[in-house]
């Protein structure tokens, strides 16, 4: 049913009828959720190595295998774009993107780190719940690389800032009912991940820089050999005692913005993927003057 204004389906909505079908603006294929896995596994590979390499392993360049990872990883990103641009990045979804991610690119100095104040988590996460998981992979990544352009923040931490907020983003994608579950209650389920997620970030961008501080020789330090049972301990320790002042505001921020601004935040969202209709085939009718008809007869199919 075509709605000009769009007021028609919000109205629907909060009467309390069901919801239009959800938009995707890219649909996973094979492909791409190959892709998606295999980059997700070198960046569990990437992120937790400290642990999996054993003293008796004989790495001679254990201490370059985060540079090596942070090489890899911009390669394997790159695959996974690739992969899913191959499934259907039409010109709709590429603005789409580019709105967002300069959004969210522009929000993240607002806080400028104090504190863990990072006010582009809650539209990561909601962007992510309308447009789907592949979209929200791809958002998280290039947003989180469109801020280290803007904030002069690059280096080998900024692959794996791109994969964890890819991952966050994805995550809001994969939330149940997202055909079905509307209004408060989807607004309280996407303000409790953002919370999870939050924490999440932190302690996954902690597993990046922890094995650096090995030569303080404190009692939080990696100690490479060591069973993975004391490292743990020592990583635990670790997160609560720098990091847990700085993700605690981050979920804070995210709770509060997503549960003061959701709202009005998912309808937008919305209201833009029906109006991109992502998923509507272009056709052309058939009439005695040609083929394709004149430009009057020419329709989208919805």
């Amino acid at each position: 049913m075509k709605n000009a204004s769009g007021r028609t389906d919000t109205a629907r909505e909060r009467q309390g009828a069901a919801p239009d079908r959800q938009a995707r603006a890219i649909r996973l294929g094979r492909r791409s959720v190959a892709a998606l896995l295999l980059v997700s596994a070198v960046g569990v590979m990437a992120f937790g190595w400290p642990l999996l390499a054993a003293s008796s392993s004989g790495l001679a360049h254990s201490q370059d295998a985060p540079w090596l990872f942070a090489a890899l990883l911009p390669l394997l990103l790159a695959v996974v774009v690739a992969a899913i641009a191959d499934s259907g990045l039409d010109a709709k979804a590429i603005a789409m993107l580019g709105v967002l991610a300069a959004a969210g690119a522009a929000l993240r100095p607002l806080g400028a780190g104090t504190a863990g104040i990072e006010p582009m988590f809650f539209l990561m996460v909601l962007s992510g719940r309308v447009l789907g998981p592949g979209f929200g992979f791809v958002l998280g990544s290039v947003s989180m690389f469109a801020s280290a352009l803007l904030t002069g923040g690059v280096g080998p931490w900024m692959p794996f800032q791109m994969l964890a907020m890819g991952w966050v983003s994805m995550g809001a994608g994969l939330l149940p009912g997202p055909d079905r579950l509307r209004g408060a209650r989807e607004v309280l389920m996407l303000a409790g991940y953002g919370a999870v997620a939050s924490l999440f970030y932190g302690t996954v961008m902690n597993l990046q820089g922890w094995p650096y501080i090995g030569s303080l020789a404190t009692g939080v330090s990696f100690v490479p050999g060591d069973p993975l049972s004391e490292n743990l301990a020592r990583f635990v320790a670790y997160c609560l005692a720098t990091s847990l002042g700085w993700d605690l505001p981050r979920a804070v921020v995210t709770v509060t913005a997503t549960l003061a601004l959701g709202p009005v935040v998912l309808r937008a969202l919305r209201r833009a993927t029906r109006r991109a209709a992502f998923d509507a085939p272009v056709a052309f009718g058939k009439s005695p003057d040609g083929p394709a008809g004149p430009p009057a007869e020419r329709r989208r199919t919805v």
